[in-house]
């Protein structure tokens, strides 16, 4: 009976680590749609988002509008790089900092109104970090290139 139970669980396990990679994209493609649709808001009423981040959003250090160009870019363009899994960590990473600004700035969150919107960026953050820790997956450009400079470093390093 344990034999058995050994060999289902090992089974299991092997089906879990055969389905992580697919489990990594869809995890990758879900907070991509998140940021790239927040993006399309913002380019379809441009003055709209400039108003916005001039006396909604109380973001620190840069101005109103920069700090509108640069969400708006990152918006549009870290989700592809995020789908493809190009630089993921390095884009997991923006948009995790950028997450915590984005709900640290906007005061409206922090009150029972705004409750339900402070869960979500909780649970963004959460999956951020959880890709963050976890890697960028075997279904991905990083792991492709990961895997051509090893075997190219293999192949001359004597």
């Amino acid at each position: 009976m344990i034999r058995f139970i050994s060999r289902l669980w090992s089974f299991f396990n092997t089906v879990m680590d055969c389905c992580a990679p697919v489990a990594d994209l869809l995890a990758r493609c879900w907070v991509a749609k998140i940021f790239f649709m927040a993006g399309l808001t913002k380019i379809q009423s441009w003055d709209s988002t400039v108003m916005l981040f001039t006396y909604e959003y109380q973001v620190p250090i840069i101005s109103p509008y920069w700090a509108a160009v640069l969400g708006t870019i990152g918006e549009l363009v870290l989700p592809v790089m995020l789908v493809l899994g190009l630089g993921t960590r390095a884009c997991i990473l923006v948009f995790f900092i950028y997450n915590c600004v984005c709900a640290w700035s906007y005061p409206l969150l922090w009150t029972p109104q705004g409750h339900a919107g402070l869960e979500q960026h909780i649970n963004w953050g959460l999956l951020l970090a959880l890709l963050m820790t976890h890697g960028y997956g075997k279904l991905s450009l990083d792991y492709v290139i990961c895997t051509i400079v090893g075997r190219w470093k293999k192949k001359h390093a004597a």
